[in-house]
């Protein structure tokens, strides 16, 4: 879409979407932060949906363009004049003639620069706000003076909330914490440390035949401790997204079994340290949806704590951690200085994560198990990889969206002809590009 094509399609959806929740008067979970909204969007979707009439936004539309076509319930039409014509078509139509709509909404709200956020907060008007926390170097803080700055933009959406919301806040982020604690709202706090109303401990990974399937831990509320499983992902952002979960729950007064029911049938979304089964017998952990200095060094530390068979390799397959600023190099150089403790092989995609592969060198890594690809070769790094697996290696696969290190994983999987099924961006628009 040209500029202008596309102001006036934001202009006419947002129009759309207003006229929709004045018509329809829904409740509202919106759910911001800088790392894991995807997933706890999804998880207090798996608890609330056998609750009550909900919908959640697809995928991660979290944006000024994505938030109103959640609202629509419309998909995205990409470069198609036609069928965004389509999609202000049905969004009418969805005003014009009433029809079935969900009581809740579970949405995501994102930020790429200034403003953003409060744009939409200032019309949205959340009954809920679900905090996820902003690390110290958040993604997306490329177009914004300091990570300070963008931590404020977030809270837009505390400030914007309805008068009698509540706010479910990661209590492990102290700056979040703090920030948000001027707008006075009732608060409900989650996270590992057991100072937080709702807290997980006992976090472990679970093998089958000496591979990693899935992790369990203990969801702690008012001296009870709820066991929970959950199967086909890893790392401490699955724990916290089923705490968000939990506390949207307990305000809808779910009972605790139907939660913990909802929190182990639940599958956590494609890219985000997915278990995918390898070639000869190894296991990728898929972490491809996108990266930030944070999560990847919560990822190798997630590879770090694997146990792992006789003979067997951790390998990091890292691309170019992007939208990170004048931090990109200290972010690189800090995970490959963790990467040189967490993993037997370090793999780099892009000429970011030269900066990573060189200070793993320095941290202690040999030259024979860090390897370097350029910026586009992730399906390369990944074929290569293939041919030198061993039985119960395990590969830890991230990179930043446009680094496409999704290819990689399909290089490496034992069934390519899931990807489909089991991957990112596979949807036609994505597979065209390069």
């Amino acid at each position: 879409m040209t500029v202008l094509l596309k102001n006036l399609v934001i202009f006419v959806l947002t129009l759309e979407a207003r006229l929709a929740l004045w018509r329809y008067a829904p409740k509202i979970i919106a759910i911001t932060g800088s790392m894991g909204k995807t997933t706890t969007k999804d998880a207090i979707y798996a608890v609330l949906s056998k609750e009550r009439h909900v919908q959640k936004s697809e995928k991660s539309f979290n944006s000024e363009i994505g938030v109103p076509l959640a609202i629509l319930g419309l998909e995205n039409a990409w470069r198609s004049p036609t069928l965004w014509l389509q999609n202000l078509v049905r969004g009418l139509w969805l005003i014009v003639r009433k029809l079935k709509y969900p009581e809740w909404l579970i949405l995501e709200v994102g930020a790429d620069r200034p403003g953003d956020i409060r744009r939409i907060a200032r019309w949205l008007r959340p009954h809920i706000v679900v905090m996820t926390g902003v690390p110290e170097i958040p993604v997306h803080v490329e177009y914004f003076r300091s990570p300070d700055e963008l931590a404020r933009e977030k809270c837009a959406l505390v400030e914007y909330m309805q008068k009698n919301g509540t706010l479910i806040q990661n209590g492990d982020d102290s700056r979040m914490a703090s920030l948000c604690s001027a707008y006075e709202k009732q608060t409900v706090t989650y996270g590992l440390g057991n100072r937080n109303e709702l807290y997980a401990s006992h976090l472990s990974i679970t093998y089958e035949r000496k591979m990693p399937v899935g992790m369990r831990f203990k969801l702690n509320h008012a001296g009870t401790a709820i066991p929970i499983a959950i199967r086909g992902a890893l790392g401490r952002p699955r724990a916290y997204a089923a705490l968000a979960a939990y506390a949207a729950a307990k305000i809808f007064g779910v009972e605790l079994e139907r939660v913990r029911e909802s929190l182990e049938a639940w599958t956590p979304p494609p890219g985000r340290m997915r278990i995918v089964p390898g070639a000869r017998g190894s296991t990728i952990i898929d972490d491809t949806y996108n990266s930030s200095p944070a999560a990847a060094l919560a990822a190798l530390d997630t590879l770090k704590e694997i146990k792992m068979p006789d003979g067997a390799r951790r390998i990091a397959l890292l691309g170019d951690m992007l939208e990170l600023g004048k931090y990109a190099a200290e972010a690189h150089r800090n995970v490959g200085t963790r990467a040189a403790t967490s993993a037997d092989m370090l793999i780099t995609v892009g000429f970011r994560s030269r900066a990573a592969a060189e200070a793993a060198l320095d941290a202690g890594a040999s030259d024979l198990h860090v390897r370097q690809y350029e910026q586009h070769e992730s399906r390369r790094a990944g074929e290569e990889l293939r041919n030198e697996l061993r039985e119960g290696d395990v590969v830890l696969i991230k990179g930043s969206q446009s680094m496409r290190m999704e290819r990689a994983v399909e290089a490496l999987m034992a069934e390519s002809e899931r990807a489909a099924n089991l991957l990112v961006r596979q949807e036609p628009e994505w597979l065209l590009k390069t």
